[in-house]
């Protein structure tokens, strides 16, 4: 049941996916109909916002069952006394399943306008209000208070301060302005702060803004069933490779109960400045966060014994996360993917020397968990098959919890090495909306079932690096 139209890349970025989800091993196994049809589901669902919100529980804080209480209050209170259930999974034990009502198709449009860029559009559909950096464009005589629809240019055409925009744009729902015309487009500066607070959302999910920030983190299902794979003991020393924003290594530390030493490396300050704000926010302090390039981070010479930060010395980590830059294909909502196919394939040789340097500082013995939020053979099946190829000290491992499903056929791997990865692929469940009274009449094991599945697009591999060199 698709309420948007399906995403869009450009041409060669297109032709590119088509080929990969035609590749000759996956219609030899599933027959040429079905390969296009999973593949145009996938297409599908990637323009529509996943089926639940999960929030992960900082239970360095707080249990979940306290932390459930206070959320349901908060959502009954937003949702002005609809009762949306809060979901505990049997499985991930830290995180609480919201299910998104929606899409709601009998929403009233207004005729004052405002047009919010694509980015901002895809926050709205997950349960975010509009701030007024996201503002491109409003109708010519919109006063703080009126009724207003919100649209999203998906697309990236509509000149800001214009005063209508006929462009492409996808209906998000209505809101009600906080502001002026005038005091959105003022003169002396971009205004910050709340724009438009959504009243009626076309996908009706809660706004997390300053909702309990020391208790949960908004956080895709895959992510949080990465750090779980990793399985980090107390007292070990983790790195996390690429880490920003801290979603993951804020994790990891509270897992290891803020026991240990978990490193944190982006090369962008501004996103290590982020990580040790998540940090500092949930309370943990066994996270070092640094500055650096991930592809830099082996030391070659050695090192002063009090040195805290990169580069490393080999074999100096316990368990090693390489949740690796990528080509983002698998997150959702996005209607229009503007990515070239250059930008694309760039992203396989950067993975490459990344995991190298993985491969070297991990200790003998230790877990290397390789992940990325994105859809292509190219950065993920093939990536182990060169992994397992190249270094004869690695082994795939089982994964626990195995949630998604195996990997995708297309990258010579065998059947028992598929079903060592785990792959989260959207078009594995019926794209459906839910209203309130298909919600109340759905088993709690059925909604638990549609959450492992209508997720991000996502794939996560564990290897084990041998005692023998």
């Amino acid at each position: 049941m698709s309420f948007f139209p399906k995403i869009v890349f450009q041409y060669e970025v297109e032709e590119y996916l088509t080929k990969v989800f035609r590749n000759n091993e996956l219609v030899t196994a599933l027959g040429t109909q079905e390969a296009e049809k999973k593949y145009q589901s996938l297409l599908s669902h990637l323009s529509h916002p996943p089926a639940f919100t999960t929030v992960r529980v900082n239970t360095h804080l707080a249990s979940v069952k306290h932390v459930k209480k206070l959320l349901f209050e908060e959502i009954q209170k937003q949702f002005k006394g609809l009762c949306v259930p809060v979901l505990e999974h049997p499985e991930l034990q830290d995180i609480l399943l919201i299910p998104v009502i929606g899409p709601r198709r009998d929403l009233i449009k207004h005729a004052s306008e405002v047009i919010v860029g694509a980015q901002c559009g895809y926050a709205v559909l997950r349960g975010a209000h509009v701030y007024v950096p996201g503002i491109v464009s409003t109708s010519r005589f919109v006063k703080a208070g009126d009724l207003v629809s919100v649209y999203s240019d998906i697309e990236g055409k509509c000149k800001r301060g214009a005063k209508e925009f006929d462009g492409v744009k996808v209906f998000l729902g209505n809101g009600i302005s906080e502001l002026s015309r005038s005091e959105i487009f003022s003169s002396s500066g971009p205004l910050k702060g709340l724009g438009i607070r959504m009243i009626e959302p076309v996908y009706l999910s809660p706004s997390f803004d300053n909702v309990l920030p020391s208790h949960l983190f908004l956080q895709n299902l895959p992510s949080v069933v990465v750090s779980h794979i990793l399985n980090p003991q107390p007292g070990e020393k983790i790195l996390d490779m690429c880490a920003a924003p801290g979603g993951k290594t804020t994790h990891l530390a509270t897992l290891m109960h803020d026991q240990g030493e978990v490193i944190a490396m982006d090369k962008i300050a501004n996103k290590v400045k982020k990580i040790k704000q998540n940090a500092e926010l949930l309370q943990l302090n066994c996270i070092k966060a640094f500055c650096y390039d991930g592809t830099k981070a082996l030391s070659v010479e050695k090192r002063e014994d009090k040195q805290e930060g990169p580069p490393f010395l080999p074999e100096s980590f316990d368990r090693i996360l390489l949740d690796a830059p990528c080509s983002g294909m698998g997150q959702r909502p996005n209607m229009v993917y503007s990515s070239t196919l250059k930008e694309v394939t760039s992203y396989q040789p950067l993975q490459r020397k990344l995991f190298t340097v993985a491969v070297k500082l991990l200790k003998p013995g230790g877990v290397l968990v390789y992940s990325t939020c994105t859809i292509t053979l190219s950065e993920n099946e093939e990536q182990v098959a060169w992994a397992l190829k190249t270094f004869p000290c690695l082994q795939l491992h089982p994964q626990e919890p195995h949630i998604g499903g195996e990997g995708m056929k297309g990258a010579g791997l065998s059947l028992n090495e598929l079903k060592l990865l785990q792959r989260f692929d959207p078009s594995a469940v019926t794209l459906q909306g839910m209203d309130i009274n298909s919600l109340q009449d759905s088993r709690e094991d059925d909604l638990i079932s549609l959450a492992n599945k209508d997720c991000i697009g996502f794939f996560i591999a564990k290897f084990i690096k041998s005692n023998s060199k």
